[in-house]
């Protein structure tokens, strides 16, 4: 662990699930639609988000493991109709609605930066940590997650004195709310008071700029509620509006375009609306608490929005190092793609804030449309906050080598589309929930524990 300071930002990573597959459930997200039915492999998907998870824990950082969510879902399937013990229930899905069974098995859960929206205790009013779980109204296999991932938080998070979890907002398209992948924080270090920034994809009921293409799934209205649950100040909020065109083009999160941490925002030029008046609003807010700020912004002569969809180069973890080098946290795709290589390569002879680019295979989870920043969740915490979380979670060579090994026991190294309608798919899955739930020290999270 590094050194322990007054406060420090955790990364916790949702662990891939037993029934991690391509159903190409997510329209806008090009990776997924792409790689739609093809066959996937949970067990590979699992350990390289594990390792990853592990580098990062030996390198100096917070690190902290979530929980997939229950796989499938047989309570989504009894809820639209389908009736009968729990093998039957997924036999008459696979039949009659293959759709609904590839929604109640999917493994979203993995990428947690969907999962809320987290405000440190050094910005909000009443002085502690808040949560509140995103609706992801958008879409069906995602809208099922809220409820289970508030269970998972206030496991982790139990303390109320500490923390607050809200519960998700209304699920209406109007507050349609994505979490921390709309979600950033700058701050000059991580225990002052700071500035979030909020990104939204629209406005319910004002005018403005659309997409054409693909839907815009965060709205302006959903952003400024989560600021208002948080109590958030005027003057520690920024709300910016992607564009729309990336949006057509594939970035249906901001944090496609774009990733901030600390004093400096890392995106693509095309990112937001009237994107210069963002970053004057950022800069003036942040200077009134003697922040300085710093735009790193990618042109689209050098790399264009297309190669950072492919190459998800800003889908990526922008870390502060415990000796104040700043760590850029890449998929191997950024690699494969000659111009965004060229680009990284480039940072060495530049002066900019990016001291060292990390790379890491997360394959399995780039076929399915979600890289670094995609897995993980960012929890601001101070040195009593951290003592309050459940000890459980914190990634360790014993937490690393139990789950290698409940990895190796539970998960399949192979899952085609028609294997969802195996019923010994949903034993599997909840044999090792079950186990998982009893070495993380949660309780009874899930349906069938309770």
């Amino acid at each position: 662990m590094m050194q322990a300071s007054k406060a420090f930002e955790a990364n916790f990573d949702g662990l891939v699930g037993p029934t991690h597959n391509y159903a190409g459930l997510s329209f806008g997200n090009v990776a997924s639609r792409n790689n739609e039915k093809s066959v996937a492999n949970p067990k590979a998907a699992a350990k390289q988000g594990l390792r990853k998870m592990k580098r990062l824990a030996d390198l100096g950082f917070y690190q902290g493991v979530l929980p997939p969510l229950e796989r499938p879902s047989v309570r989504l399937l009894r809820d639209v109709g389908f009736s009968g013990d729990d093998a039957t229930v997924i036999a008459r899905a696979a039949r009659e609605a293959p759709e609904l069974l590839a929604a109640a098995s999917s493994a979203s859960s993995m990428w947690t930066a969907n999962a809320a929206t987290v405000s440190p205790s050094a910005d909000t009013e009443d002085g502690r940590v808040h949560f509140t779980p995103a609706n992801l109204a958008a879409k069906l296999h995602r809208a099922i997650e809220h409820g289970e991932t508030r269970r998972t938080l206030a496991a982790i998070f139990a303390d109320e004195a500490r923390f607050r979890i809200h519960h998700a907002l209304p699920g209406t398209p109007a507050l349609g709310d994505e979490g921390a992948a709309n979600h950033t924080r700058f701050a000059r270090e991580y225990g002052a008071k700071g500035v979030e920034f909020f990104v939204y994809g629209r406005s319910e009921y004002r005018q403005g700029p659309q997409p054409q293409r693909y839907p815009a799934r965060q709205t302006l209205e959903a952003s400024r509620a989560v600021a208002r649950l948080h109590g958030l100040a005027d003057d520690a909020t920024v709300f910016a509006q992607q564009s729309p065109d990336v949006i057509d083009a594939g970035v249906f999160h901001n944090d496609v375009i774009a990733v901030g941490n600390r004093t400096t925002l890392f995106c693509h030029e095309r990112a937001f609306v009237d994107q210069h008046k963002v970053y004057d609003e950022l800069r003036a807010k942040l200077d009134a608490h003697g922040t300085p700020f710093t735009a790193l912004e990618v042109p689209e002569s050098e790399v264009s929005v297309e190669d950072a969809v492919s190459s998800y180069l800003f889908n990526s973890q922008l870390l502060s190092a415990a000796d104040g080098r700043q760590l850029l946290v890449v998929p191997q795709e950024c690699r494969e793609n000659a111009r965004v290589a060229a680009y990284l390569d480039s940072l060495a002879s530049r002066a900019t804030p990016i001291d060292e680019v990390l790379v890491f295979d997360l394959r399995e989870s780039m076929k399915n449309g979600g890289g670094p920043a995609c897995l993980r969740l960012r929890v601001v915490l101070n040195d009593a906050e951290r003592a309050a979380v459940n000890p459980r979670v914190w990634m360790n060579d014993a937490l690393f080598a139990q789950l290698d090994t409940w990895i190796d026991t539970h998960y399949r190294d192979r899952l085609a589309p028609a294997d969802l309608a195996d019923p010994k798919l949903l034993a599997e899955s909840r044999a090792a929930l079950d186990e998982l739930t009893t070495l993380l020290g949660l309780g009874a999270v899930y349906d069938f524990q309770r």
